[in-house]
């Protein structure tokens, strides 16, 4: 059960950067210190100014913690701390400059207090954004995927139709051969499992939750999509190489968001290639660039890009497609810079283009 002083809306507001460089312990930790300091210092030294306006800084961490409702118990716990050192030492001051520097110092935590919790309030409203323009992008993604879709399912269904018929012929035979039956039986099973398979990965792409990190193995995730957009590549005549590599790549990762930056791809990749009369190859490679990151390579040898706009391509409502929104790339780029990636893409010396990006290896503590 979730605690009411912790909550999800700041995680999501916090970048996965943030996150990962300041667990919430050392955080509390530090505001604790903060708060502990700036109250000795306030109550026990006799500087004339607002020594309690240093306060902000606990406002400021504890945001990144706690849930609306902590930041403002928090917030009363300084105004108290403040109150209750101006009467401590206010035989060391002069009344008027205590009591001045105590106002100033209430007022100072208020307004962090109040601005630090309408910029979370926009950051959550922003992560809340980019996770509706991905499910949209999934969705029109997904849609084009339609045709092939169907042609996957089909398969399978026909496997199973052509299998049940034959296990009848085999039964009725005489005497009925029960070996070849058995076979045909097991046939069903295994197209049985295959449609199952297919659903799945179909909903779980088109799904609308919210983001789960777990350790998946990159190259999995990319037969996964190879296997959804088969039929697709097919029709269009594009030969499809991967390259993937030997050892074991682990990443901690969203398994649905990285599904969609493989699809974005792949789909973008087949679709410069639909223009041109010569070879249609697209080549996935993965390779670990050093013993901290993995790299993901696509590769086509269609039409190319237009020289001197790659640095636009992975900007919102930019787009070199007649019917194109311009959103693709852009979700593909938030996407990977969420997981600590980058992205980036490069015209090929002959013909097409090759867009890579890279996130970062999981590592068990162990090792």
């Amino acid at each position: 059960m979730d605690s009411p002083l912790l909550g999800r809306p700041d995680s999501a507001a916090l970048s996965p950067r943030a996150r990962k460089a300041a667990p919430t312990p050392v955080l509390l930790g530090a505001a604790l210190l903060i708060a502990a300091a700036v109250f000795v210092a306030d109550t026990l030294t006799r500087l004339e100014i607002a020594v309690a306006v240093l306060y902000v800084a606990v406002i400021l961490i504890v945001v990144r913690v706690f849930a609306r409702r902590g930041v403002l118990v928090v917030s009363a716990a300084c105004i108290s701390l403040t109150i209750l050192s101006y009467f401590l030492s206010r035989e060391d001051h002069s009344p008027r400059t205590g009591f001045i520097n105590c106002v100033i110092s209430i007022a100072a935590i208020t307004a962090s207090t109040y601005l630090a919790l309408r910029n979370r309030s926009a950051l959550t409203a922003l992560y809340e954004a980019q996770s509706e323009l991905a499910h949209a992008n999934r969705v029109t993604a997904m849609g084009e995927l339609t045709a092939a879709i169907v042609h996957e399912v089909n398969q399978p269904i026909a496997g199973v139709v052509a299998n049940a018929e034959a296990a009848m012929r085999w039964l009725a035979a005489e005497p009925p051969n029960a070996e070849e039956a058995r076979q045909a039986l097991q046939g069903i099973v295994e197209d049985g499992k295959r449609t199952s398979e297919i659903v799945t990965r179909i909903r779980a792409l088109g799904r609308k939750a919210a983001s789960r990190r777990e350790i998946l193995d990159i190259n999995q995730v990319i037969l996964d999509v190879i296997a959804l957009t088969r039929t697709l590549v097919q029709r269009h005549d594009v030969a499809l190489l991967t390259q993937l590599s030997a050892a074991p790549a682990p990443v901690l990762a969203d398994r649905i968001q990285v599904q969609q930056v493989i699809l974005n791809l792949i789909l973008n990749a087949t679709e410069a290639m639909a223009a041109i009369d010569g070879p249609r190859v697209l080549r996935i490679m993965t390779e670990i660039r050093n013993p901290d990151h993995v790299r993901v390579v696509v590769s086509d040898s269609g039409t190319g890009l237009p020289a001197g706009e790659l640095d636009l391509l992975f900007d919102a409502f930019y787009t070199t497609k007649s019917e194109g929104m311009g959103m693709g790339l852009s979700v593909c780029r938030t996407i990977v810079e969420a997981h600590d990636g980058g992205i980036s893409a490069s015209r090929n010396e002959g013909a097409g283009a090759t867009f890579q990006f890279s996130l970062p290896l999981h590592r068990n503590s162990t090792t």
